[in-house]
């Protein structure tokens, strides 16, 4: 069995959206990350991932976006175990300035740019290369 994450990469003015988890989060506590979370059952249903990213990133930061493309899946197993599938979209901002709206989740956005998350030295190799290749996607269909 799998938890479905979701993220959006959220990009406005050159830079892109990125959260310091909380440091009660489980997985990954204090650490940068995209925004997002787990999709929950919901039985016969249609654009669960679209909708759940939407949703984790109203609830998390107070925004309101629209999906506008594919950019990335994964799987991976969290330090307790748990295996994970993670699917991450392109995200465009819509209305809202984003802040740590659920304390438990986040504590606090930072936006930085994409050579910025690149020549991090502490960000983990998965969130730079999401923002990668988001940047590139992003490239392309402002084409």
């Amino acid at each position: 069995m799998f938890i479905v994450n979701v993220e959006g990469a959220i990009y406005r003015d050159e830079k892109w959206l990125l959260v310091r988890r909380s440091e009660k989060e489980e997985h990954e506590g204090g650490s940068l990350s995209l925004v997002g979370g787990k999709c929950e059952i919901e039985g016969d249903t249609k654009d669960i991932l679209e909708r759940t990213v939407r949703r984790e990133i109203f609830e998390e930061v107070g925004i309101e976006v629209t999906v506008s493309g594919y950019v990335n899946s994964s799987s991976f197993v969290t330090a307790s175990g748990v295996n994970v599938i993670d699917i991450v979209f392109l995200c465009q901002h819509n209305s809202g300035e984003p802040y740590a709206k659920s304390t438990e989740e986040v504590d606090e956005v930072i936006w930085l740019t994409t050579s910025e998350i690149l020549s991090h030295t502490d960000l983990p190799y998965y969130l730079k290369e999401n923002v990668k290749l988001a940047d590139k996607l992003l490239r392309k269909t402002r084409m």
